[in-house]
This record gives structure tokens, C-alpha cells and sequence, in this order.
């Protein structure tokens, strides 16, 4: 069995000085980690602590690619972290896999995120649910795990294959998620449809979220949602901008009663080939009216989730419509599109009166369209240049369909056992990984998808609202949307304020691809400053400040980021 040797070096960074209202960043200290022999992954990380459990590096980096690091037993991580990858000239990072343990049991976590309040990113792994024996870490394996309140974590650059439950699980309240150029493949399980997800709330799904991101990623061969809050609680912000769902069994999300929201510039193809069955038909994908779902899947806010969005209105009779009116849901510039092959079959099974017939999805059913088209209830609703197009993917994305050889037994063929209650072991997918019995085994790459993710439609590369390629931007030759795949941001930039609108307090990203004198100020509509976010010398990276309205009365402010030559202005509305 492959183990680890730690090679130990400090290296201390140089310590900037910030202004006062700024905090003084400390010495990053990393610890490198080889993949050879010796102890397992987790092993080594989890010895690497103080007495009350935090870490006593920031940093785990990880640079061995010429075979896999082998975990035994799941992180548990009480304090802000980084594990980071490193990439090899060909862009493969390295891969992290489940070892076999002594009753021949996977284990299902990698990291469990137990420190509340904790910054924790993964940057540049290959997580594979595979264990070292070629078996699967199964239906409880939730690789990211996290467990506490407040916990901010950034995916950028991770590949997470053939996890058959959840990529990334959360039971904490006003978690926070940053999910970037990353890969998400064939998480498919046997005979269990309603899991093989990415992001999940986890049940019974009564946590409040903070926010919810992701940017540039592509999402190929998954059973259940993309992206579950759950939100039977309230979840301040959620934003799904340029990526490529293609392919899943199920509906893609259960984001329906989103304050503050965006799904722009993505692809979806294939989206819920598994419809939706009677029994399923209405209740199980949705929870306060009845309708049939669809991929952009809207309804109303109850009551609970009214009095923390808009407490201001409560007192007011005609309360929830006031929250509706406060809403802010944003759908541009979307390729969705089912291929004619999934349509004919839908129609196929349905004429051959099988057990139980399905009702087949659309883009916006006749609920959540509504919303968009009625400007007086709902003025914050939306929605434009979204399209039905084939984006013309490569041949090998149509063999999912029917499957064979590492496709498995293909999505058809599996949509038949599922819904004839016969499913047991078969797997659908694209070209699925198998672990092989060398000691220096490690994953394909570049990933077997790449040259079929190439789509051919012209007009859907300038189609973004910013001009350029829907969907994954990788698979275009173009650095990602807001990162390289180093992690370091490759431009100024200031982003849009989330919540926005906000009461009373907002987060302000920006990023800085190189360490700058930077001032964040706010301004409202007379051009008077009333408050300074940041001041001082910063470093490179993305930033985020809290601005707090508190003493602030109702209306539009700006604020403005100046580094260097480099100046920015947004608007964001405080809503009292």
C-alpha cells in the first residue's frame, strides 16, 4: 500500500503592514508532504496540531503526481487552512484516493470542517472515491465534510470523481461556499437517484446558508442536484455563473426560494434525463406548491424565511408581498437543451405504458415563468437572452446515453432499473475510472472528457453576458472566470456586493493579482463618503470585506475600489 513521507520546511512570508482598519495578515508557514512511504495523509496532518486542536501550519502542500496520497481516516480541522496541489507542467494535480482499512472498509471523509468560523480552501487535488483495492467509497461518502457555523470554504481547482453521495455536505449554519474551476464526474450511485450530488444542505435541510458560488465549473455524469440549500431556511445569496452541467439524472437544483440570485452564461444539457415520476410528482422536489419541475425552479418565500429576509415589513398586513418585491433573481444568457435522442426515449416509454410513466422537465414551468413576466409583484424577477441550442458536444457525450465498456451500462439502460424497481450494482457514466494494481497508479489525464467538452456552436461562444463563451470556460483555451488555475487572480477586479440588496450588513469581494495600495470607500448618491472598508497595503488575492449599514438609512450607495492606477465603482441598494 502506497504511504507518505513528509519532507518539513518553514517558509515565512513577508509580514505587510495594513492600516488600522485593515487586519495585519501573519506569516504563512507550509507544510510539504510527499507521497512515498511511511504514514497515511490524514496521519500526518491530523499529528500536526497544537494542544487545543488547531493546526500548526496554514498550509499543506502536496507536490508528488507520480503516484496517489492515501488517507486512512477523515482531517478533522478546527482552524483556517489551505490544502494545496501541485500542478504539473501538463496541468495534472495530484490525486488523493481512500485506502482499504483492516475489516476492508473505505473510509468515507476526507475532511471534516469542525472549526467554526474556520477559512478553509482546496486548491488543485484530484479527490477520487475509488479506494486502492478499485471498490468504491459507497453511498455514505461525503469527501468534504462540513460541520460547524460560519465556515467559509473555497473549492478551486478540485476534481472530486465517482463520489456516489455528496462532493461536499454542510450542516452548519450561515455556511459559506466558493466553488471554482472545478471538475465534478460520473457521481452516479447503483440503485439511489436522489443522491450523487454536488452540494447539499443535508437533510433535513434546516440550516441557514450564507452564500453559495460557483463559478467556471463543469458537472458531467450526476444523479441528483448540482446545487441543494435546501432552503426550507433563508440563504442570503447563490450564484451558478459560466458552468457546464451536462447529463444529469435528476433535477439540477433545489434553489427555489432564493433572496438574492443569479444563474447566468451556463449550459445545461441533458438536465433531469430521469423526469419525474408519479410517485415522485409533486412532493419530492417540492415543498410548498405543486408543479412540475423544470431547471430554473422558482416559488414563493413562506413566512419563516420572509421574517428573516425582510424583518423591516413585518409589521405591515401585506408582509409577504412586500418580500416578494424585494427579491432579486437574475437568469441571463443560458443554453439549455435536451438531446432528440433523450426526448424520443421519454416519449417511448411513456407510449409502451410501463409501470410508471413520467412527466418530462422543461427550462421554466408555468410557476416559475410567472414570476419573471409580472413586473408589479415581482420587480426584482429577471430573465433574458436564454436560448434552446445544441451546443454540439463532442461524439463521446451521446455514448452516455446508451452506454458500454467504462460508460457502463448507460443512462437508458439504468433509467429502465430505476424506474422498474430493479436497480442493484449497474453504474452509468463517462468513461468512469479505473484504479489499477500499480504501485505508481495514478489517474488519466488530461481528463478523458476534455476533447468531447469542446462544443462546436459559434454562436454560443460570444454569448456570454460579458461576451464571451457559455459555460466552463476551460474547455475554450480561456484562463477561468475569476482565477487561473493557480488560484492567484490574474486582473484587478471588484465585484457586486452580496447580499445586494442587504440589511443591514453586505460582503464586498475584490482581487488583486499582485500586492497593492488599496483604499475600498463608500459613497451615497450626493458623492459624501461615509465609510472606508480598507485602507493600506494588500497582497495578492481575493479579499473580502463586511460592510455594516447599521447607522445608515434606506437607499443607493456606492462604493469604489482604487489599487494602484486601477479604479472601480459598484452600486449596491440598502433596503431598511
Amino acid at each position: 500500500m502506497k504511504h507518505l513521507l513528509t519532507a518539513v520546511f518553514t517558509i515565512a512570508l513577508l509580514v505587510l503592514a495594513l492600516a488600522p482598519t485593515v487586519a495585519v495578515a501573519g506569516p504563512l508557514d507550509t507544510l510539504v508532504v510527499y507521497a512515498t512511504t511511511g504514514a497515511s495523509l490524514d496521519a500526518v496532518i491530523s499529528a500536526d496540531t497544537l494542544a487545543g486542536g488547531a493546526f500548526k501550519h496554514t498550509v499543506y502542500k502536496l507536490p508528488s503526481r507520480d503516484t496517489t496520497y492515501i488517507y486512512l481516516g477523515a482531517i478533522t480541522v478546527q482552524s483556517s487552512v489551505t490544502f494545496l496541489g501541485v500542478l504539473g507542467p501538463d496541468g495534472r494535480p495530484p490525486c488523493i484516493q481512500p485506502g482499504v482499512l483492516g475489516d476492508n472498509s473505505i473510509p468515507p471523509t476526507f475532511v471534516n470542517l469542525t472549526g467554526k468560523g474556520a477559512k478553509v480552501t482546496l486548491q488543485n487535488l484530484y479527490l477520487l472515491a475509488v479506494a486502492t483495492n478499485n471498490t468504491n467509497a459507497g453511498g455514505a461518502a461525503v469527501p468534504v465534510q462540513v460541520s460547524a457555523d460560519s465556515v467559509a470554504t473555497t473549492i478551486n481547482g478540485v476534481v472530486f470523481d465517482a463520489w456516489q453521495n455528496l462532493a461536499i455536505g454542510y450542516n452548519g449554519n450561515w455556511d459559506k461556499f466558493t466553488i471554482l474551476n472545478s471538475r465534478f464526474r460520473n457521481m452516479v450511485h447503483p440503485n439511489q437517484w436522489y443522491i450523487g450530488e454536488v452540494l447539499r444542505n443535508e437533510y433535513p435541510g434546516t440550516v441557514y446558508t450564507d452564500s453559495v458560488i460557483f463559478r467556471n465549473n463543469t458537472l458531467l455524469c450526476i444523479n441528483g442536484y448540482a446545487s441543494a440549500t435546501v432552503t426550507k431556511y433563508f440563504s442570503k445569496y447563490f450564484e451558478f455563473d459560466h458552468n457546464t452541467i451536462i447529463y444529469t439524472f435528476k433535477n439540477a437544483f433545489f434553489e427555489f426560494n432564493q433572496t438574492n440570485a443569479k444563474w447566468n452564461n451556463n449550459i445545461f444539457y441533458g438536465l433531469n434525463s430521469g423526469a419525474i415520476s408519479k410517485t415522485e410528482m409533486p412532493w419530492w422536489d417540492q415543498l410548498w406548491s405543486p408543479e412540475k419541475s423544470s431547471v430554473i425552479d422558482l416559488d414563493t418565500l413562506d413566512l419563516a424565511k420572509d421574517s428573516v429576509f425582510n424583518p423591516a415589513d413585518k409589521a405591515s398586513p401585506n408582509f409577504r408581498m412586500l418580500s416578494e418585491a424585494k427579491r432579486v433573481i437574475e437568469v441571463k444568457n443560458n443554453a439549455w437543451f435536451w438531446p432528440t435522442a433523450v426526448t424520443n426515449f421519454w416519449q417511448s416509454w411513456n407510449d409502451t405504458a410501463h409501470v410508471d410513466s413520467v412527466y418530462t422537465p422543461s427550462w421554466m414551468n408555468p410557476r416559475t415563468a410567472g414570476f419573471f413576466s409580472n413586473k408589479t409583484a415581482f420587480p426584482g424577477f429577471t430573465e433574458s437572452g436564454n436560448v434552446n441550442a445544441d451546443p454540439g458536444f463532442g461524439s463521446g457525450i451521446a455514448s452516455v446515453l446508451n452506454g458500454g465498456g467504462t460508460n457502463g451500462i448507460g443512462l437508458f439502460a439504468w433509467f429502465g432499473q430505476i424506474r422498474g424497481g430493479t436497480a442493484l450494482t449497474d453504474l452509468w457514466g463517462y468513461n468512469m475510472t479505473q484504479v489499477g494494481t500499480a504501485i505508481d497508479w495514478v489517474p488519466p489525464w488530461p481528463l478523458p472528457e476534455a476533447s468531447d467538452m469542446v462544443y462546436s456552436n459559434a454562436a454560443l461562444k460570444t454569448a456570454g453576458t460579458d461576451g464571451k463563451p457559455i459555460g466552463d470556460y476551460t474547455w475554450s483555451g480561456l484562463t477561468g472566470v475569476e482565477e487561473a488555475a493557480t488560484g492567484l487572480p490574474t486582473k484587478f477586479e471588484l465585484f457586486e456586493a452580496y447580499p445586494n440588496p442587504f440589511n443591514p450588513s453586505t460582503e464586498i469581494d475584490f482581487a488583486l493579482p499582485s500586492a497593492a495600495t488599496v483604499s475600498l470607500k463608500v459613497f451615497n448618491l450626493l458623492g459624501q463618503q461615509v465609510a472606508t472598508l480598507a485602507a493600506g497595503t494588500m497582497t495578492a488575492g481575493k479579499h473580502t470585506v463586511t460592510f455594516n449599514a447599521n447607522n445608515l438609512s434606506s437607499g443607493v450607495y456606492f462604493y469604489t475600489l482604487t489599487a494602484g492606477n486601477f479604479v472601480s465603482s459598484r452600486k449596491m441598494v440598502l433596503l431598511k
